[in-house]
């Protein structure tokens, strides 16, 4: 047999006996030790929350816990225990604790962990902060509108960004929504996103996180991503990132012979502008790669000029470029084990000519590998790292300074490369390679002279085959410097560039966002964008470029099944409350009468008729016996007995008192089978007995009608028209405290409540929802078009509805120092909503055309 544990206090966890842990029986019946309770926190005056059952007791003052009783059988079980001649036969046995049940019913089954929804919800780009419109080359566009979004790193600290108005920013497609279409459930916009995010591979994640940490940190030559963006039009979820006007291709166009003039030909620019472009591309580069990322090949659509010339990287550039390389050698290939000529002539034509995309040869032999193309075991010697930047960087360089010839040059190289791989005889790498160096040595060296030696050579160890013997990005960034600086003035510049000797890091056009599923693609290819970089009408949806459009939600269902819909008919007026117990769903109605139904099968059972008035609430006490309450606009109260057969007579009926200024009860509360609490028209709250029906206190302190009532952990709250709640002690009915604002001019008045241990939350007659915890306002949120009549609450889940005809779903989350409610979905009705009520994974809903309707989730 085990040896009992000592008792000890629930609080500092000593053991009783002591002088200063002697244990103090308080109101609710449970012990602490003297030295906590005068520590405990005091919500209200002379009050305590019991650490064990949560319960609001009377503390006494000025006394203390000196007042209060000992528990004395503490004290000699205690004493017992610490007696070690004391037999085993003569100790207590330890009592068993037993957990209570959890509620395994779930209306709406959990989307994602708490964790995820915290590292992430802070990258969700509000739904109208993105305008999507044609343009006018039957593109699109998005532009965002005037936004503050505070965002999170999901493995960093926050960041504030702010979104211009009317800036342009491109999208490009990070995932879509797998989820089947229901009839009823509508998951919210935010819902979307963080499904859709949550659906993706480990990896793919992680690769987004990459992307997300280096645009939001120095040096800050990368264009910054704002976050996430849904477009219903397809469902799928876009990364948005900001974008210049002026991309690198389209201001310079296709030239002839460079960029750079001379005595002989005159280019665009001069030398000394060449270089502080060149510059700023290598700074934008080596800031990707000092934050582990690799392109592996780069573009001059990757490249953006600011609104004041300097040139950033953009990511969204970057993916979409790496999925159309991917796209065009998987067409090339096309499943077979040989390149097919005439696809690589369209790839060469439309692609590298048009686009002034440059793939390290690494990174092609690397992407042809992965469509199974063998290429013998010596082509997969060089992996794609830092060194294949640099290759493509030198050949944007190479292209500033030289123009169509080296394109020309690097389509003949790939042609030679590529029938050489289709050719069963076997082909020569670096003899075709070699070849390629020397043509473009000599095109070099005729466009500069020997005036730039030292540039030349380092553009040409730039293109050397083998990754690790390129030079990093910093060297090639400062002998561009020399064309504008002596290297004996180095001293005075300072370069903070990071130097990376290792030719590591994540390579993007082989992660796993440049490679999207089938399924992903088949809903991006419903709408077909025009006039993209590389003459293709469709690049599969991947970038928007420019807009104004604003997108609805799409009708979704639940993860694991559908919202299924039972609609309980049989009342002849507005539904007005709702309530369980006993096996049945009591409803109370505007047509005087109050109607049972069978929880099992939901058919009607029986009608309690009586009421003169429109029934205004109804209750049930899950006591012995088991009643059902309800209240009318005249003051008629009526007990009715739960009994089979039921009864055609109330127990007890009464009216209070009240005059023709006032319109009979509107709220009711039980507080187990002692009192029954009525919020009345005449702005009191009224407590009666449930032993001999009498009325024991009235409640005054509102000044309008009270609305709602609501019981838990010993304290009643009450919400009026006046905007206020008050808290009520259930021991002595004294008031505790005021929530709300009661000044005049501010009232919005309160239509609902609901409460579980320290939250309440209210709904307003303007739509808004407020929370509260521990007596604290933690958030305010606009919940609904119109007047709220009816809030719900279960754990985690908070349900409301009113007049917008809308039953919102939102899921509470936080601590003690921030709530957050997080919309996750909507059922669009057909009447106004008045009453609702969350029972076993079901939701009860009463509407104003006199049906009641049962939501379930199934499968």
């Amino acid at each position: 047999m085990e040896p009992l544990e000592l008792p000890e206090c629930p609080v500092c966890l000593q053991t009783y006996g002591g002088e200063s842990t002697t244990p103090r029986v308080i109101a609710c019946g449970h012990s602490v030790c003297e030295a906590c309770l005068t520590q405990l926190p005091k919500p209200f005056p002379f009050t305590i929350r019991c650490p064990e059952c949560n319960q609001l007791v009377k503390y006494p003052h000025p006394q203390g816990p000196s007042a209060l009783p000992k528990n004395i059988d503490l004290l000699r079980l205690s004493s017992l225990l610490q007696n070690p001649n004391l037999g085993d036969s003569q100790k207590p046995r330890k009592p068993n604790k037993q957990s209570s049940p959890k509620n395994e019913h779930q209306f709406i089954p959990n989307l994602w962990p708490r964790e995820f929804y915290s590292n992430w919800k802070d990258w969700v780009v509000p739904n109208d902060a993105v305008l999507v419109e044609p343009s006018v080359d039957d593109g699109l566009c998005a532009v965002l509108l005037g936004r503050i979004v505070n965002s999170s790193d999901p493995l960093g600290s926050p960041i504030l960004c702010l979104l211009k108005e009317n800036q342009m920013v491109s999208l490009v497609r990070v995932g879509c929504s797998s989820h089947e279409s229901d009839s009823k459930f509508k998951y919210s916009y935010i819902a979307k996103i963080l499904q859709a995010l949550y659906g993706m591979k480990e990896a793919e994640r992680a690769e987004l996180g990459l992307i997300l940490r280096a645009s939001c940190s120095s040096p800050c030559r990368i264009c910054k991503v704002y976050g996430f963006w849904y477009n219903s039009d397809n469902r799928c979820v876009y990364m948005v990132c900001e974008r210049y006007k002026g991309a690198l291709g389209e201001k310079l166009g296709d030239l002839a012979n460079g960029v750079v003039g001379g005595d002989e030909n005159n280019g665009l620019l001069d030398t000394s502008n060449f270089a502080m472009i060149g510059m700023e591309i290598c700074e934008s580069v080596s800031g990707l790669n000092s934050k582990g990322l690799v392109t592996g090949c780069l573009a001059l659509s990757c490249f953006n000029f600011d609104d004041v010339g300097h040139v950033y990287v953009d990511f969204n550039e970057v993916l979409a470029m790496g999925r159309r390389v991917r796209r065009i050698i998987a067409e090339a290939v096309s499943g077979k084990q040989k390149i097919d000529e005439k696809a690589v002539e369209v790839c060469l034509l439309n692609f590298v000519l048009k686009t002034h995309v440059f793939v390290s040869p690494e990174l092609f032999l690397e992407l042809l590998q992965k469509e199974g193309i063998d290429l013998g075991s010596g082509s997969s010697r060089y992996a794609a790292g830092h060194g294949s930047d640099v290759w493509s960087l030198a050949c944007v360089l190479l292209w500033l300074l030289i123009g169509k010839p080296f394109t020309e040059e690097m389509c003949n190289y790939l042609h030679c490369l590529i029938l050489s791989v289709s050719d069963d005889k076997g082909f020569d790498f670096m003899g075709i390679y070699t070849g390629w160096m020397e043509k473009v040595s000599t095109l070099l060296e005729t466009k500069l002279g020997s005036e730039f030696v030292s540039l030349q050579e380092i553009l040409g160890k730039c293109l050397n085959f083998d990754p690790i013997s390129r030079p990093v990005v910093t060297d090639l960034w400062k002998y561009i410097r020399m064309l504008i600086l002596k290297p004996n003035f180095d001293i005075l510049v300072s370069s903070e560039q990071m130097v990376i000797q290792e030719n590591t890091g994540h390579c993007l056009v082989l992660g796993e966002v440049c490679q999207l599923s089938k399924e992903t693609n088949k809903g991006a290819d419903r709408q077909i964008i025009h006039g993209l970089p590389g003459g293709e009408e469709n690049s599969g949806a991947d970038v928007i470029q420019v807009g104004e459009v604003r997108v609805d939600n799409l009708v979704e269902g639940l993860s694991g099944g559908h919202v299924k819909c039972i609609d309980l008919k049989g009342h002849l007026a507005c539904i007005t409350g709702l309530a369980v117990g006993g096996g049945f769903l009591f409803s109370s109605s505007f047509d005087k009468t109050v109607h049972v139904w069978s929880l099992q099968d939901f058919t009607h059972v029986h009608s309690f008729r009586g009421h003169e008035n429109k029934v205004m609430a109804v209750a049930f006490v899950n006591e012995e016996p088991p009643l059902c309450i309800s209240g009318d606009s005249g003051g008629g109260i009526f007990i009715w007995g739960i009994s089979i057969p039921f009864g055609q007579e109330p127990i007890k009926k009464w009216c209070e008192q009240n005059d023709w200024r006032y319109t009979g009860i509107h709220a009711l509360a039980t507080s187990g089978n002692q009192y029954l609490y009525t919020g009345s028209g005449d702005k009191s709250i009224k407590a009666w007995s449930l032993k001999d029906y009498t009325l024991s206190s009235t409640m005054n302190g509102h000044k309008s009608v009270v609305s709602t009532l609501a019981v838990c952990d010993g304290v009643l709250y009450s919400g009026s028209w006046d905007g206020t709640i008050r808290l009520w002690s259930l021991n002595d009915h004294s008031p505790l405290t005021l929530l709300g604002d009661d000044a005049p001019g501010n009232v919005i008045s309160v239509l609902s409540i609901a409460v579980d241990r320290q939250m309440l939350v209210v709904a307003h007659e303007n739509g808004s929802i407020k929370i509260w915890k521990n007596d604290v306002l933690m958030k305010s949120i606009e919940g609904h078009k119109g007047a709220i009549f009816s809030v719900g609450m279960e754990g985690k889940w908070l349900f409301s509805g009113g007049w917008d005809k809308t039953l919102n779903v939102q899921e509470l989350s936080g601590d003690d120092f921030g709530i957050d409610a997080i919309p996750i979905g909507s059922i669009a009705c057909d009447a106004v909503i008045t009453a609702l009520l969350y029972w076993q994974g079901k939701l009860l809903v009463g509407h104003a055309d006199r049906l009641i309707k049962v939501y379930c989730c199934g499968s």
